[in-house]
């Protein structure tokens, strides 16, 4: 079997171009290190060419279609004729587009080898791609996730996933929404802006229901509001499509007819196939295991390790979890001893209207580790601040703190609050004390300045406190 040129042993060998690859590739070259790049697709994986990215921008110009939608309440003369959906991909792909190109860039400036082509794990310290192994002293793995199913539901024509909702060259009057966690919000939230009838279809009791449930309930009004319809606490039971459109069974007997069936259950690791048990990586349900420096256990014959990252691990399947956890395995491997990537101090955000963000533990979560004498919760609500009228959206400001400790839990609801999950993830894993950040200067009038006014309530000095 032919080896990489000249009998190569890189120090890293990455499989996997994504943010936790690419991010793992990036840092190792900066700390000196060899490294060969192993991506069968685009450089930037599904969080730029078919997730993250193209999503947000469409969440974009959904929200320019409400601004414009309701412009006349603000004085503003100006009309929603409709939506290009081909103006809309033209401006989506540019932005991935110039994303790519300058990721290209940077792997060329940090002088990676990069393989294009399908590689797969033939041992611990091999990636085989089109019949030549590239070798390492250390290799990662980082090979993401796909769009799930549930059994028996195909996916086809108009049984979609996200992938192909991002590439509609039309508005479709209708869409049934399949789950109602971040990926099935956010497109039923798009989607209504551009004029769309939107139902979404959720197993569980609630929408996005690994969030803190105050935030569930926000949103929730704010889509009734929106006239977003959604059904929750019922299985999805079967669907059938024809000409007219497709046709949703629940369980409980209720149906629903509609254009397309987005399908939005959550993505599964991308592992089977890949020589990944064969080479003596342990799996569970496709995912593999690591300890918590993101060793698999396994050794190369270089004796180096072989690590896993991103969506393939258990935990939260976010690109900037994997982004993390890219450089972590990267200065791990070249004997930095960094700090270990925590899930619970991971930033969450969905990208809906309103937003909700969050960090550390919900109020639900902090109560059964700490008992519910020993946490206290504040609400801080948006009409309190100046910025969020400004900008007409409502929500609030929760802090989850330990009784006469750090705050352990940060949940912010409204328009643009994503934007403040960074101070939020400092408070949180800094384990700072509610009198600390009332001591800080929040910059009046920012949407911001609600995490101070929060954090001052909670302090026992509120001032502009609303119920």
């Amino acid at each position: 079997m032919p080896e990489s040129p000249a009998d190569t042993v890189y120090d890293v060998v990455v499989l996997g171009g994504g943010s936790g690859g690419y991010s793992a590739a990036f840092r190792a070259a900066e700390l000196g290190l060899s490294v060969c790049l192993v991506e069968k697709a685009e450089l930037g994986g599904t969080c730029l060419h078919r997730g993250c990215i193209p999503t947000k921008a469409l969440l974009h110009a959904a929200e320019v279609a409400d601004s414009a939608r309701h412009a006349a309440s603000i004085g503003v003369r100006a009309q929603l004729d409709g939506i290009d959906m081909a103006g809309v991909n033209t401006y989506k792909d540019g932005i991935v587009s110039r994303l790519y190109k300058g990721l290209q860039g940077l792997v060329k400036a940090h002088k990676i080898t990069l393989v294009e082509g399908e590689g797969r794990l033939v041992a611990a310290d091999a990636v085989e791609v089109d019949g030549t192994r590239y070798r390492g002293k250390d290799v990662v793995l980082a090979t993401g996730s796909y769009s799930k199913t549930l059994p028996g539901l195909e996916l086809g024509g108009r049984v979609i996933t996200s992938e192909q909702a991002i590439r509609l060259d039309s508005v479709p009057k209708s869409v049934v929404v399949l789950g109602g966690g971040v990926i099935g919000c956010e497109f039923a939230s798009v989607w209504k802006s551009f004029g769309v009838d939107v139902t979404i279809v959720e197993a569980l009791p609630r929408l996005v229901a690994a969030e803190d449930e105050a935030a569930s309930k926000a949103l929730e009004r704010a889509f009734r509001k929106r006239k977003i319809a959604f059904s929750t606490g019922v299985r999805f039971k079967g669907v059938t499509q024809d000409d007219s459109g497709v046709h949703v069974e629940l369980e409980d007997g209720k149906t629903f007819d509609a254009e397309l069936l987005l399908v939005a259950v959550g993505r599964g690791p991308t592992t089977d196939g890949l020589g990944y048990a064969e080479a003596g990586v342990t799996l569970d349900r496709g995912f593999v295991i690591t300890d918590d420096r993101l060793r698999t256990g396994v050794k190369t014959d270089g004796g180096g390790d072989v690590y896993a990252v991103g969506d393939i691990v258990p935990g939260l399947q976010l690109a900037h979890r994997g982004f993390a956890q890219g450089i972590f395995v990267a200065e791990e491997i070249a004997g930095q001893q960094p700090a270990p990537v925590v899930d619970a101090m991971v930033p969450r955000v969905t990208y809906s209207n309103p937003e909700i963000a969050s960090v550390g533990l919900t109020e639900r979560q902090a109560r059964e580790l700490h008992g519910d004498d020993q946490v206290e919760v504040l609400e801080y609500n948006l009409g309190g601040n100046g910025k969020s009228q400004i900008l007409g959206t409502a929500g609030f400001v929760k802090l989850v703190r330990q009784k006469d400790g750090p705050v352990v839990g940060f949940v912010a609801v409204g328009e643009r609050m994503g934007e403040q999950v960074g101070e939020g993830q400092l408070i949180v894993s800094w384990e700072a004390f509610p009198e600390e950040v009332a001591a800080l200067v929040h910059a009046h009038p920012t949407q911001n300045e609600s995490l101070g006014e929060a954090h001052m309530a909670l302090a026992g000095k509120p001032l502009h406190s609303h119920s």
